[in-house]
């Protein structure tokens, strides 16, 4: 019941306007970022590598800007889920618009190579509501309820969700099939699975399979990075 109880809170917030929850969920998320130890720490080793130029106070407002539009981007999402997508449409500045529109002109395969991010599946929703079709994967969450609602979110506006348990093979089907891919491919397999790619000051393990996937399925790989900003409420896309 906890978790059910969180859900309807999480909605309930995402039916206030976004001007009068974005500084609440931005202060919310920065307390929490100091409490979460662990997940600070990692967040701290990995901008030393990655900006060893930039002081301390500096790598450490990063790191409170990214607690901050933590919970503002999943409310925005949940807010999608529950009212109509043009409300969120109004909010949302698409960087290299032109590039979905050739696609779509020309009925091409697409793959969206997606790195984490928070609000990483709204492109993908909005997307999907103005009736393009969408093929993505996905972890299940440890909890089932967040799990399912979650999950049933993500399939509002329709579109293909593909357990990574199942493996690759169904998410190429259903690129080759026509629906748009949405991979994310910033995981670590372990060295003997992954590329070492350069990363700002550093280097970073990832999957070398999207190479294949371009080929097996005859797609065009086109990147594509969501960012919300909590000053202005809106969400960046950038493709």
């Amino acid at each position: 019941w906890g978790a059910w109880l969180g859900v309807f809170a999480f909605a309930g917030i995402a039916l206030t306007p976004a001007s009068f929850r974005d500084p609440i969920l931005g202060k919310l998320g920065r307390f929490v970022g100091r409490l979460a130890k662990s997940s600070r720490r990692r967040a701290q080793i990995n901008l030393l590598y990655c900006f060893p130029e930039k002081s301390e106070q500096e790598r450490e407002d990063i790191i409170d800007a990214m607690y901050a539009s933590a919970p503002q981007a999943m409310v925005m999402m949940a807010e999608l889920g529950l009212r109509d997508p043009q409300r969120i449409l109004s909010r949302v500045d698409w960087q290299g618009k032109e590039i979905i529109d050739e696609m779509q002109r020309n009925n091409e395969k697409v793959i969206f190579l997606v790195p984490h991010a928070w609000g990483v599946d709204i492109p993908a929703m909005l997307m999907a509501s103005g009736g393009q079709k969408m093929a993505a994967m996905f972890h299940n969450q440890g909890n089932p309820v967040f799990d399912y609602v979650w999950n049933t979110v993500r399939r509002r506006f329709g579109g293909r969700m593909h357990a990574r348990n199942d493996g690759i093979k169904p998410f190429i089907q259903s690129v080759r099939q026509g629906y748009w891919g949405y991979y994310l491919p910033d995981q670590d397999h372990g060295a003997e699975h992954s590329e070492f790619v350069d990363f700002f000051a550093t280097y970073k393990a990832t999957l070398p399979a999207i190479g294949r996937l371009m080929k097996v399925c005859r797609a065009r790989v086109v990147p594509l990075f969501p960012v919300y900003d909590g000053e202005t409420h809106r969400l960046t896309v950038l493709v």
